[in-house]
């Protein structure tokens, strides 16, 4: 199992994702049809190219969050976690465009025992997402209840 249980994270302690993803037009067109958001900003090129200071399309931003979260999952809670609790702090300091390449880093802030489910822990993580210019363009805290050690 690659992900790893509750008493094996450590505050402080970051992973840099080897997976890389450059993101298509197709990922955006058909990730906001699928939501349902037929915003112009994200389907509609020539009013991108002559209404917004863009130019051009901007990915839509939940499709971001989706990936840089799930490429995390790899190398941190995959078979380990039990549930998201949350995200907070979301941001989106720079668009992601058409052909842009992610890369994810991810921190542990948080570890603490559940209260109320004894075979479990939660950790906090920041997730950040860089393109390939090595701008910020997503970030996220995530609170994941997690499996603590078979016995």
């Amino acid at each position: 199992m690659p992900g790893l249980y509750f008493e094996e994270f450590e505050v402080g302690r970051k992973f840099s994702h080897p997976i890389r993803r450059t993101v298509t037009e197709a990922d955006n067109v058909f990730f906001s049809a699928l939501t349902h958001n037929p915003a112009a900003l994200h389907l509609d090129e020539e009013y991108c190219r002559t209404e917004t200071e863009f130019g051009q399309r901007v990915v839509n931003s939940c499709f971001t969050l989706g990936l840089m979260v799930g490429i995390s999952v790899g190398e941190t809670t995959l078979g380990t976690t039990v549930a998201n609790l949350g995200w907070d702090e979301v941001r989106f300091p720079k668009p992601v465009f058409h052909g842009d390449t992610l890369h994810i880093e991810s921190e542990v802030l948080e570890i603490r025992a559940s209260s109320s489910r004894p075979n479990n822990g939660i950790v906090v993580f920041v997730h950040r997402a860089f393109n390939q210019r090595n701008e910020l363009v997503a970030s996220c805290k995530r609170s994941a209840l997690m499996i603590r050690k078979p016995k």
